[in-house]
């Protein structure tokens, strides 16, 4: 799965632990989630420290990867199978994490595991402890 993303966008920051859930939920079945960010070195470094980001990440300043993808909405996420066909392009930020729920059913069929509800694993995260 290939994240567009910036830093400091509060769609981005918003949709994150969405992102994170399904790398998490997924990569035992062989996903690999990449993060892509145009800003410099040193700006993804303290945003990736920050926010705990638990999936690979690259840097490309010039946007030239963002351009192979014709992306324009940030954050837009999208699911490459094996052999680099593209399953599912999901563009534009929804805090509810809604559209992740559908993207991780996708990667689910995609790697050929159990779905799971990553909106809700992420809104129990989300609760405060007792």
């Amino acid at each position: 799965m290939l994240v567009r993303l910036t830093c400091g966008c509060s769609g981005c920051d918003k949709e994150l632990a969405y992102f994170q859930a399904i790398h998490e939920a997924y990569k035992k079945d062989g996903l690999t989630s990449l993060a892509i960010f145009k800003e410099p070195d040193a700006k993804v470094a303290s945003y990736v420290k920050e926010k705990k980001l638990n999936m690979l990440y690259a840097v490309d300043t010039k946007g030239e990867s963002w351009k192979v993808f014709d992306t324009k909405t940030m954050p837009t996420n999208i699911l490459i199978e094996k052999g680099g066909k593209i399953v599912s392009i999901a563009a534009g930020c929804d805090p509810t994490g809604l559209l992740a729920k559908k993207v991780s059913e996708k990667v689910a069929k995609t790697v050929n595991a159990p779905a799971v509800d990553v909106q809700k694993k992420v809104q129990e995260n989300a609760k405060p402890k007792k």
